[in-house]
């Protein structure tokens, strides 16, 4: 199937989950996970109507957000900036990026705060909860999360509008349900604190039903959407 085509199939899956579960139609926001693909490919996608998209990799994605800023600015894409973030990368980020879903700590939040243009609108931004407690991903502790709400609540140049988390890849639906309903927890004690607050980023192919029965706005698909992914020319930085 075609990148246009992939899109119209999981737009469908969204459509009938948000149904299935009560959810309202366009509760959930499809963000197109495109690291380590061409512009061509992201072209074929807006082709689909799609106009969110999300990466990795710092270098790669300045270079999209550069490239279709100066050849196609009509398309108005908005850029989500989904992974880990180093100190010395924050500055192209807040200089490139509308959105950021990562923050795990007050340095990084407060480097993007002082680094973002003057010209452009506050930087929209995620906290990312390490949900499922595994060494290896990034997020902060549980117990943290808002100590560093209200230092983001106090940055002029960071609107915090939810929270985000890439929880332990587990088979069964019970327990995929079980940690994003935890994180929607999060987020619903965040939004009687923060008037901003109303961004869920969950859910990706492989439990996206689970993340949408639970409540998020924001599911990010990227296989499913472009194929698999060649890292041998990607900038993964």
């Amino acid at each position: 199937m075609s990148i246009q085509e992939n899109i119209e199939h999981i737009t469908s899956l969204i459509e009938s989950a948000q149904t299935k579960f009560g959810r309202s139609q366009g509760s959930v926001q499809l963000l197109a996970v495109s690291k380590t693909k061409p512009p061509e490919a992201i072209i074929a996608a807006t082709q689909a109507g799609q106009r969110k998209f999300g990466e990795n990799y710092v270098q790669e994605g300045v270079e999209k957000v550069q490239y279709f800023n100066q050849h196609y600015p009509d398309l108005s894409l908005e850029w989500h900036f989904i992974g880990p973030l180093q100190s010395n990368k924050t500055r192209a980020i807040a200089e490139h990026f509308a959105w950021v879903h990562t923050i795990d700590r007050a340095k990084i939040a407060q480097r993007l705060n002082d680094q973002r243009p003057a010209t452009l609108p506050p930087l929209q931004v995620l906290i990312q909860i390490n949900i499922s407690g595994e060494a290896s991903k990034s997020g902060i502790q549980e117990s943290e999360l808002f100590e560093l709400a209200e230092l983001i609540s106090t940055l002029p140049n960071l609107t915090l509008r939810g929270v985000m988390a890439i929880p332990q890849n587990v088979p069964d639906y019970a327990s995929q349900l079980a940690a994003f309903q935890k994180l929607a927890s999060y987020q619903q004690t965040l939004a009687t604190r923060y008037p901003h607050i109303n961004t869920l980023s969950m859910g990706m192919s492989g439990d996206m039903e689970a993340a949408i029965e639970a409540g998020t706005t924001m599911v990010r698909i990227g296989t499913a959407i472009f194929g698999q992914r060649d890292y041998s020319h990607a900038h993964t930085e």
